[in-house]
């Protein structure tokens, strides 16, 4: 009885994180993949930092000439964060993820 009731509760958590998602803005999508990746950072699971990271480096505009030079260098953070990771240097990447997530969460007037 009780992984049952567990189940449903579950059930209930995973449906409203969908509609949390499903009703994001891309800016708030940007913000909940920093914290994402924060919060892993923070339990020291590299692979899931890293795949977080990977989304980062893929919502980049590249072919936008007004952010391709902003894009360049944050692919560079991006790619030594992983790095790092890689190195199990957790507070390098900590301290750029959560600069970074501010800085954007500023921007976004959020």
């Amino acid at each position: 009885m009780y992984n049952t009731a567990a189940s449903h509760t579950q059930q209930r958590i995973n449906q409203y994180l969908v509609k949390e998602i499903m009703d994001a803005s891309p800016q708030q999508l940007l913000l909940k993949i920093y914290d994402f990746a924060i919060l892993n950072c923070q339990r020291q699971d590299m692979v899931k930092t890293n795949n977080a990271i990977q989304e980062l480096i893929n919502s980049l505009n590249f072919e936008d000439e007004s952010a391709r030079e902003i894009s360049i260098g944050l692919l560079r953070l991006y790619q030594f964060c992983q790095e790092q990771m890689r190195k199990k240097e957790y507070e390098i990447v900590y301290k750029i993820l959560s600069e970074l997530r501010d800085t954007w969460r500023n921007a976004f007037n959020l």
